[in-house]
This record gives structure tokens, sequence and C-alpha cells, in this order.
């Protein structure tokens, strides 16, 4: 499995961020081959979490690139900010 961690800072409504990641951009990452879970997180302070797990760093990749499109077109004014993105190979879980 492989996993894609992005933190976003600056966030500036995150109760709307949240709403839309939930209504529009989880159904666009559940159609993604080898989707696994998906987790945002309101970490407080202004800064929101995302945590997406895909069976291969293809689903990934592809996951980093919707997010890029939808946060460009539908969240820019709510997170105004670039991620500071992580990924890797999954070497444990429960």
């Amino acid at each position: 499995m492989y996993a894609v961690v992005r933190r976003y800072e600056g966030v500036t409504d995150p109760v709307e961020a949240g709403r839309r990641v939930d209504a529009e951009f989880v159904p666009l990452l559940r159609s993604v081959e080898g989707f696994v879970a998906y987790y945002w997180v309101d970490a407080g302070g202004g800064v929101m979490v995302s945590t997406g797990v895909f069976q291969d760093r293809a689903g990934a990749e592809e996951s980093t690139a919707r997010a890029r499109d939808f946060v460009q077109n539908r969240l820019a004014s709510l997170l105004p900010l670039p991620p500071q993105i992580t990924a890797g190979e999954v070497v444990a879980h429960a």
C-alpha cells in the first residue's frame, strides 16, 4: 500500500473546506483505482491535513493530481497556500 499526506496551512474557513471536501472531493477519490481510505482532519489553528491510502503509488499520485485540480477550481479562497506533501510506501498498519 501507499499513502499520501497533504498539510494545508492558512485555511480561511475550515468548516466550509470540510463540507466541500466531503461532498465533492471524496467522491472523486473513490473512483481512483486502488483507493483504500481517505481522511480530512481539522488540526486547528488554520491547519487541515488529508491522508489518503491506496493500493499502489499510481493511485496516490493520481489523488495528488486530483487534489491539486480540486483546490485550484473549488477551494482556492479557502486553502490559499500550497500544501506540504509527504508520500511513501506503508510499512506497517493496524
